[in-house]
């Protein structure tokens, strides 16, 4: 396991012993395991350390299409995953949408307020008059009784139909080249940003920039592949590749950027 460890953070390493106890389970078992849904940087964990076994494979899927957060499939090579078994559920929110509009961090926030860990849902998909998410099958029936409001809302959640159209993930992201001096945290948002390493040092110092969902504040914080970055008031960046480095030993870096929307 050491050499695994030691190409990810420190602070990855129980993930990482968690993946590897997933793998020893199918392994004994020779039966799939069925993951919570997993963010884009805990699937590239993974899809790592999984990819090096042949006896075993994985699937992915969060419902929606190009979903953030997905459920992953861990299983014999023999088994032939349906979507069935990832064990999801969708639910709209109906809500007096003349008066009021609900926006994702406030349905997150109701989530989250029922007690229920993040690996329990999955995507929230918000436009003017409509609100869906999608939740693991095991809390579905916890979700639909006990999230009866939004703030002041008062909200009634439904399982959605089999054919009822889901939302669309209108976001575009655009993919760009880079070549940095090292991944550092305020390098690369200088980098990717147009900014002096001053003023990426202030906004990481200011708490304004997240790596996976948690706030970092440290300059030096290095980056890696499948690392997804926002910055408050200038959208998110996901690190899609690097591509080896120039004869300056420069590193050729394959990002998508994310603006936000007026």
């Amino acid at each position: 396991m050491e050499h695994l460890i030691q190409h990810f953070r420190k602070e990855e390493q129980p993930f990482i012993e968690q993946v590897i106890n997933w793998q020893r389970e199918v392994e004994d078992r020779y039966a799939p395991k069925l993951t919570d849904f997993l963010d884009p940087r805990q699937r590239f964990i993974v899809t790592s350390i999984i990819g090096q076994n042949d006896t075993l494979k994985i699937a992915s899927a969060g419902l929606f299409d190009e979903a953030e957060r997905q459920r992953m499939l861990i299983f014999p090579t023999y088994y032939e995953p349906t979507e069935d078994d990832f064990q999801f559920v969708a639910f709209t929110i109906h809500y007096p949408v003349k008066f009021v509009q609900l926006r994702h961090p406030d349905v997150l926030g109701a989530l989250l307020a029922l007690g229920l860990n993040r690996g329990k849902f999955g995507d929230i998909r918000v436009n003017e008059h409509q609100v869906q998410f999608v939740v693991a099958q095991e809390v579905a029936e916890y979700v639909r009784l006990h999230l009866t409001g939004i703030g002041k809302v008062k909200v009634h959640v439904e399982a959605m139909k089999e054919m009822e159209p889901l939302l669309i993930n209108e976001d575009e992201w655009l993919e760009e080249s880079h070549t940095v001096s090292s991944m550092r945290l305020d390098v690369i948002i200088a980098t990717v940003l147009n900014v002096s390493r001053q003023k990426a040092q202030a906004l990481i110092t200011g708490n304004k920039v997240r790596v996976n969902w948690t706030e970092r504040d440290t300059v030096a914080f290095e980056l890696q592949e499948g690392d997804i970055l926002s910055v408050r008031g200038s959208g998110r960046v996901k690190i899609i590749m690097t591509e080896g480095r120039t004869k300056k030993d420069k590193i050729r870096l394959q990002i998508g950027r994310l603006a936000q929307k007026a």
